[in-house]
Parts: structure tokens; C-alpha cells; sequence
């Protein structure tokens, strides 16, 4: 026994066990690692076999994978997203996810999945997609950013809320979304009396002057006084269309005959018998034009709307709070053109 006890002494036999223990260790960490990605990968299996199901228009059960196939397979799927073809772009992204080996284009994937998710209308799939990135990788700004318009367009506006202080957290400017949702949310209320929502959509307009045209559309459904009283001439383009279409009944023309920009609009329109007295422009080459022509006895010209999205540039039909392709607030630019009036319908969709 005194033979053995002195091995433990021995220096190289503490640096031999010191070793063993560290890849002991090594090995277990190793192991360990191994089932983390395997139980991880089983589990974004089995989260994505939710989504995968008879809408998707493409069968990619026998579609082999090979790495190279990486990139024109992902432009293929943008281009049918591009395309309005969304049940095969996320036939395509759901193939991708399973199969890629890297996280980071994983990752990558799953955002675009998402996206295609929430332009074909499928909101609570696109957003069980971002809470699962987010769950990973919980500082994705963009991420955040998409999630909380998922909530926004659920109308669930106190869920949106929440996201905004993570992003704080990560230095993002919040001030302008907050306020956006603030209107969201105040446009939607129905427990509080008019003239209370009037006053706080006249100070929410103090403090966030970008949400001028959206308050200017709500007041005029609201009380069509307390519109005209914040309508501005100088920012006439913002609102162009919305003035246009407004009926007879609404107009306050005290207010519009004090101001010649306002009274060349409505002598375009047909509804002055009388152009302005003044010849400066209005500042609006359309309205300057029809007004002009008017004066000449021609009576059959009107002023039809595109509306452009001055972040991604796609044109769109029809106005928005947000841009349906790039999701902006406040880059909603009216374009207007000349053309052919048609039957007067004397009431407004705006």
C-alpha cells in the first residue's frame, strides 16, 4: 500500500490525470454538441412539417439537393414571390430550410419564408416563422421590425407595441413607428367619444407632422369642420387626391375661396363656376392645366391617381399606409395625371 500511495504524489501522474479529465470533458462537450444540433434540427423538422401542406403547388419530396443548387433555387423562389406565385416560392423555401446545412443561410431563408408568408396573407404562419428566429437570434432588428407588422396588420397594435423595446434596446430610432401605431390604435377605438378622438389625432399630428394625410382622411370622416381647419395648402400635394374626391357637401368654401391653390382645385373639379382671381400657380402642373382648360370651354378632363412608394419605388393603384411591397410607413407619394373624366359618383372611398 505505501508503494501506490506515493504515485499520487508524483507530478506526471497529476499532469496524466489532468489530461484524461479535459478529454473526458472534451469528448462529453463534443457529444453533447452533436445531440444539440441533431434535437435542434429534429425540432425545425418537425416546427416546419406544420407549414408543409396541399397548398404548396410544387412537389420537392423527391427533389434531390445538392449545395450548388443553393442560389437558383433561391432566385427561382423569388421569382415566382415576385410573381404572386406564393405557394410555390414557399414550396421551394421549405425544400431549402431542410435541406441546407448552414445556419446562417438557414436563417436567411426563413426570413424570406416569412415574408412570402405575410404577402400571401398566411399572418399567423409568418409569424410562428419570426418568433422562431427571433428565439434563436434575438437581436435580429429586421426581424423585430417584421414581427411587429405582423401584429400590426392582426390589428393585435399592444403586441406590436412590445416589440418596440427591444428595439430601443438596440439603438433603433422608434419615434415615428410609435407614433404610427398610436394612430393605428386611435383610429380603431370605439369607447371614447368623437370629439376626444378628434383632440388626441390633432395632437398626435403636433407631434408626428409625417402622419399629416392619414389624419387628414380620418377628420374627414370624423367631423368635416375640424378637417378643413388643419388642412394646409402649402402641403396640397400630400392630400391631392383625398380633396379631390371629396363631395359637394364637404367642402368649406369660406376656406377655399381665401386661398388660390384650393380655389383652382375646385375650379378644375367643376365645382366653382369661377376660376381664381389670381394667375399664380397652384403649384400642382395638372391642376394648373385642367383649370386653364376649363377656361376654355373644355370640360371633360379629370385627374386620375398612382400612388409610388418613394423607398422601393413600386407604383400601386390604390393608396396605403404602408407600402404592400417594402412595408414603409410614410412613403406614400400621389401622382396624378390628366385624362378623361368619367360618370360622377359625388362620393369619396378615401
Amino acid at each position: 500500500m505505501e508503494s501506490i500511495l506515493p504515485a499520487y504524489n508524483d507530478p506526471l501522474f497529476s499532469v496524466m490525470l489532468i489530461i484524461v479529465i479535459g478529454l473526458i470533458i472534451a469528448v462529453a462537450t463534443y457529444g453533447w454538441g452533436i445531440y444539440k444540433q441533431q434535437k435542434e434540427q429534429g425540432n425545425l423538422l418537425k416546427f416546419l412539417d406544420k407549414f408543409d401542406s396541399s397548398e404548396c403547388a410544387l412537389d420537392t419530396k423527391n427533389m434531390p439537393y445538392e449545395a450548388h443548387m443553393l442560389r437558383p433555387l433561391s432566385l427561382l423562389a423569388k421569382a415566382f414571390e415576385n410573381a404572386g406565385e406564393y405557394p410555390k416560392a414557399i414550396s421551394i423555401y421549405l425544400h431549402l430550410i431542410k435541406h441546407v446545412p448552414d445556419e446562417i443561410a438557414k436563417v436567411e431563408l426563413m426570413e424570406h419564408l416569412g415574408k412570402t408568408y405575410v404577402h400571401a396573407g398566411f399572418l399567423e404562419r409568418a409569424r410562428s416563422i419570426y418568433t422562431d428566429i427571433l428565439r434563436k437570434k434575438p437581436r435580429n432588428i429586421k426581424i423585430l421590425y417584421a414581427l411587429g407588422i405582423v401584429h400590426e396588420m392582426t390589428h393585435n397594435y399592444k403586441k406590436a407595441k412590445e416589440v418596440i423595446e427591444p428595439l430601443e434596446l438596440l439603438n433603433e430610432d422608434t419615434h415615428t413607428l410609435k407614433k404610427f401605431l398610436e394612430y393605428l390604435e386611435l383610429q380603431m377605438l370605439t369607447d371614447i367619444s368623437t370629439d376626444d378622438k378628434i383632440k388626441q389625432l390633432k395632437k398626435l399630428l403636433e407631434e408626428e407632422p409625417s402622419l399629416y394625410r392619414e389624419i387628414v382622411s380620418t377628420l374627414l370622416k370624423l367631423n368635416t369642420q375640424k378637417a378643413w381647419e388643419i388642412i394646409d395648402p402649402a402641403r396640397l400635394k400630400e392630400v391631392l387626391d383625398i380633396l379631390w374626391f371629396l363631395p359637394n357637401s364637404q367642402l368649406d368654401l369660406d376656406i377655399i375661396k381665401s386661398n388660390n391653390a384650393l380655389t383652382t382645385l375646385y375650379y378644375a373639379k367643376g365645382y366653382l363656376p369661377r376660376p381664381p382671381k389670381s394667375k399664380e400657380s397652384s403649384g400642382v402642373f395638372a391642376l394648373d392645366m385642367l383649370a386653364s382648360a376649363r377656361e376654355n370651354g373644355f370640360k371633360d378632363g379629370d385627374l386620375h391617381f398612382s400612388y409610388l412608394c418613394t423607398k422601393c419605388k413600386q407604383s400601386f393603384p390604390v393608396s396605403f399606409k404602408r407600402c404592400p411591397n417594402c412595408m414603409a410607413i410614410h412613403s406614400v407619394k400621389v401622382e396624378e395625371n390628366i385624362g378623361k373624366a368619367h360618370a360622377q359618383t359625388d362620393y369619396s372611398l378615401l
